[in-house]
């Protein structure tokens, strides 16, 4: 039997903009983790719905930059590649570096494409440069399954290193979601972020050891800035794991430090300046 309407429980929520610093509400993101992720899947699926190639867009991007890095920077300039095959070394550094620089530029847009969401109906903001973030993980799959294979045309085995892929893995979700949060909430107040964004990942692609080994950086105070880039540590991680490169040096600890940094001040800021998307937007 169905009990009285008026002794059913009465849940009340409301929702309130926030003041100045606030703590970052992580339960109420826990709360809506089901539409964060199907925000994912619909990523995923939009993506390359009318693509001619599809899914093969994974695959093209990265194949080719290592062409181009092999025949220039192995072939022509004859730079030092560990030990492995030119093209192993450069494709093992494009995984993280085309995770990281794909998720950063989806996430930092994903509040201006989705403002009909933003200035309709209330969900946690972040929810949307998260979902952006997660989508990427599919596209790295795929392309994790092709390096594989080309170690099994090379001859290339991975060691036990291969167990830590997945810290590494989350380390750039991490690094990305860092710095996707800093963008997407600068990316409402001021859209030269859009224009400025393309050429700061086309630096991260030179900064980085993806086509030089991390060996050629010399000590002093270029060592300590080249520390100082998140991708550097998780580059030589990903090397060290999967074609069995040296092993991270205190660089990856210094880039774990730089990542947790820009994570927790991106949330605070985000969180500061939520309220006022819908209006700005």
């Amino acid at each position: 039997m169905a009990r009285p309407a008026t002794d059913r429980p009465h849940f009340d929520f409301v929702v309130e903009p926030t003041h100045g610093w606030a703590a970052p509400k992580i339960k109420v993101l826990w709360d809506y983790r089901e539409l964060m992720l199907l925000l994912a899947w619909r990523d995923v699926m939009v993506r390359y719905k009318q693509s001619l190639l599809g899914v093969a867009w994974v695959v093209i991007q990265p194949l080719v930059a290592m062409l181009i890095f092999t025949v220039i920077f192995g072939r022509l300039a004859k730079l030092p590649s560990e030990g492995v095959p030119y093209a192993v070394f450069t494709y093992s550094a494009l995984l993280p570096w085309t995770l990281f620089s794909t998720a950063v530029t989806r996430s930092a847009n994903s509040l201006l494409a989705s403002s009909s969401l933003l200035t309709k109906v209330y969900f946690p903001r972040l929810v949307l440069p998260v979902a952006a973030t997660l989508a990427n993980v599919v596209d790295f799959g795929i392309s994790l399954v092709v390096f594989f294979g080309l170690l099994a045309i090379f001859g290339i085995w991975p060691g036990w290193p291969l167990i830590f892929l997945p810290f590494l893995v989350l380390l750039t979700i991490a690094t990305a979601l860092a710095f996707g949060i800093w963008l997407s909430a600068l990316n409402v107040r001021y859209r030269d972020v859009a224009y400025v964004l393309p050429f700061l990942i086309q630096l991260s692609l030179y900064l980085s050891p993806v086509a030089y080994s991390a060996s050629l950086v010399p000590g002093g105070p270029w060592r300590i800035a080249y520390a100082l880039n998140p991708l550097a540590g998780l580059i030589q991680g990903f090397r060290w794991a999967l074609v069995r490169g040296p092993a991270p040096d205190i660089t990856l600890v210094v880039s774990m430090g730089v990542v947790l940094v820009l994570l927790v001040t991106g949330v605070y800021y985000f969180r500061r300046t939520e309220r006022t998307f819908a209006d700005v937007i």
